[in-house]
């Protein structure tokens, strides 16, 4: 059978060690701290970074880090896992939708594995010509989704016949996106009853990123803004924060550890936690958010504290995914 021409889907999450060890942890650290996109700088400052790095954060933070991982993990990294579980329920469904004309899907990973420069070698080794990346970030920012721009670049600088590369920046603001979000938060607040409240937390980014033109920022705050009014929430009921912020430096804020210190006093003592900028369910939600953040809302003097998974693999969340196929690579699908 001629298999030339092949379609690939790719979905493209951060990455994650590959054990929950101080060694593997290590590793893992050494190549993401170790991006520019990550850490900035040039010169002088970057060769700072490079001395803090290696000579005091790989030695100290590995054994902390690895530490809270072991706390989480399953068989496998819950990133990992949820990952393969999004290609696996992706896959199912195109073939539903898209019969013979389906693309093949797979995972990958920015840092660590499954490494995305050897996702693409493989695919091109295997006669696959044009690959639709999804980075699994729906805002963007060049700490996460301009890094998978990179690597391709890199990629296609090596080959002589270049793979016809398509990348969804950003779905931030996509309608099914914010439906997916919309329903899930509703409907564990149906169940569970609804909290004084909702706080939609999302990674934080350096001040210094922001100010230099990074978009993340707004899209963060325009993805809340459209939940909030699919919710028919009053501005009273939800805000923004931004989590896991690193080093000394300013981030974007209103922080999420700082801002649950301070609503028990100001008489918010239930919240709910969600997670928009996160696809899967990782050591920032499930050891950050839902048990370091809880326990610093309960000392602070709150009553009920309760974390609403990510999407994950959510039905909607997977027709989402095959929508932006559809959009993205419909022409090479034969879209109908």
């Amino acid at each position: 059978m001629n298999q030339a021409g092949k379609t690939a889907v790719v979905l493209v999450n951060l990455g994650t060690p590959d054990k929950a060890e101080k060694g593997a942890v290590r590793r893992y650290l050494k190549e993401f701290l170790s991006d520019q996109r990550v850490v900035e700088g040039k010169g002088l400052r970057r060769l700072l970074w490079l001395s803090v790095l290696n000579g005091i954060v790989l030695n100290l933070r590995p054994g902390r880090v690895a530490k809270a991982y072991a706390s989480i993990w399953q068989e496998d990294s819950p990133m990992r896992l949820i990952l393969d579980k999004q290609v696996a329920e992706l896959q199912l469904l195109l073939q539903q939708k898209w019969g013979e004309h389906a693309p093949d899907v797979f995972a990958a990973m920015t840092y660590g594995k499954p490494g995305l420069t050897m996702r693409l070698r493989k695919l091109a080794e295997s006669n696959y010509e044009r690959v639709l990346l999804i980075p699994m970030y729906p805002q963007y920012s060049a700490t996460t989704t301009a890094p998978v721009y990179d690597q391709v670049a890199r990629f296609q600088l090596k080959q002589r016949k270049v793979l016809d590369i398509r990348i969804v920046n950003s779905y931030f603001a996509h309608p099914d996106y914010i439906a997916a979000l919309a329903a899930q938060i509703g409907a564990y607040r149906d169940a569970n009853g609804a909290a004084d409240k909702l706080i939609l937390s999302y990674h934080g980014i350096p001040k210094e990123y922001a100010d230099k033109g990074d978009p993340y920022p707004q899209q963060c705050h325009q993805t809340s803004v459209l939940l909030a009014q699919a919710m028919g929430l009053a501005d009273t009921q939800w805000m923004t924060t931004f989590q896991s912020r690193f080093g000394p430096a300013e981030w974007l804020q209103p922080y999420t550890d700082k801002t649950l210190e301070a609503l028990p006093e100001a008489g918010v003592k239930s919240v709910q936690m969600a997670c928009p900028a996160f696809s899967a369910d990782c050591l920032e939600t499930l050891e950050e958010i839902a048990v370091e953040n809880r326990d610093t809302y309960m000392d602070a003097g709150g009553e009920r504290y309760e974390y609403i998974p990510a999407l994950n693999a959510d039905p909607k969340f997977i027709a989402l995914l095959e929508t932006l196929v559809k959009e993205q690579a419909g022409d090479w699908l034969g879209a109908r």
